[in-house]
């Protein structure tokens, strides 16, 4: 994928380019050879470091801006929001594709064993995860960033196991525990 990189109060180094040109080839599962990316980084009193990143596709144009302490974590966080964006995208185009085409007949037995459950409880999978202690921001970025829509990890301030996940509307909802009485 073709990537344009402007640099504003900072040197343009090898390392950020090819950084960059690493970060955005994600992007080619999605779009043909046609899709090409803008990137302007800048650096604001030597503290923020910015990055302004625009996707052309051939009929969208995704935006999106990040601003952190580390240039590379602004770099992230510009594309995990692009990537957002784009999994909203493509899932509208196959929402409105598949709304037509399932008859409401077709999933009664899917809701029956919904509201019906099994008496056995099966695990498919079993996995285990090395948690790492970050803050509810930092965990929602590395939600994004893996493609998931939870993720469990280790409250840096009160030392327990939290769960984040993806809300319907977009949002984040936290989990956190509590003692029972």
């Amino acid at each position: 994928m073709k990537l344009k990189i402007t640099a504003k109060n900072i040197k343009l180094t090898e390392a950020i380019k090819t950084y960059s040109q690493t970060k955005i080839n994600k992007f080619e599962k999605f779009f043909d050879d046609g899709a090409w990316v803008e990137l302007v980084i800048s650096v604001d009193k030597k503290i923020n470091q910015k990055a302004e990143m625009t996707l052309h596709a051939a009929k969208k144009k995704f935006t999106a801006k990040a601003i952190e302490e580390n240039l590379y974590k602004a770099i992230d966080g510009a594309i995990l929001k692009i990537e957002a964006q784009i999994r909203k995208a493509k899932g509208k185009i196959q929402s409105k594709r598949t709304s037509n085409a399932a008859p409401k007949e077709d999933l009664s037995a899917y809701y029956s064993a919904m509201i019906n459950p099994q008496n056995e409880v099966r695990f498919s999978v079993i996995k285990q995860v090395e948690v790492s202690p970050m803050s509810a921001e930092e965990a929602a970025l590395e939600m994004e960033k893996l493609g998931y829509t939870f993720w469990m990890f280790l409250d840096e301030d009160t030392k327990q196991i939290n769960l984040i996940f993806k809300r319907l509307d977009g949002s984040y909802g936290l989990i956190q525990p509590i003692k029972a009485k």
